[in-house]
């Protein structure tokens, strides 16, 4: 099993900048594929980024909605993931969610992720 906990949100003005963390434990989450996800009240969750584990190139890819705004990395030394956001706006407003798979490639639906962490809220002020 996997356990994954994120970390960094909070409340930042439009504009400005977050790091979230997703540490991992229980297993090496070095050849898992990972994502970020957000859910905002009343929406569903959407996919925000998704990394390939390294062996397979380490491939990021991003939806329209925050590409070139978020940039999605990890460190396998310290089993963990991070999601940069930079000039973050209201409509970013959501409960951050981490999540693993241990498979090759990269993948941007839900139901093709096995673990799940519990969220960070981050909130984006006008």
């Amino acid at each position: 099993q996997v356990q994954l906990v994120e970390s960094g949100g909070g409340l930042v003005q439009a504009g400005g900048s977050l790091r979230l963390s997703c540490a991992a434990s229980g297993r090496t989450v070095s050849r898992y594929a990972m994502g970020w996800f957000r859910q905002a009240p009343g929406k569903e969750r959407e996919f925000v980024a998704a990394i390939s584990w390294s062996g397979s190139g380490g491939n990021t890819y991003y939806p329209e909605s925050v590409k070139g705004r978020f940039t999605i990395s990890r460190d396998n030394a310290k089993n963990a993931v991070y999601l940069q956001m930079n000039s973050l706006k209201p409509e970013d407003t959501a409960v951050y969610y981490c999540a693993a798979t241990p498979k090759a490639g990269i993948y941007m639906k839900l139901f093709e992720y096995d673990y799940w962490g519990q969220g960070t809220q981050v909130t984006v002020s006008s």
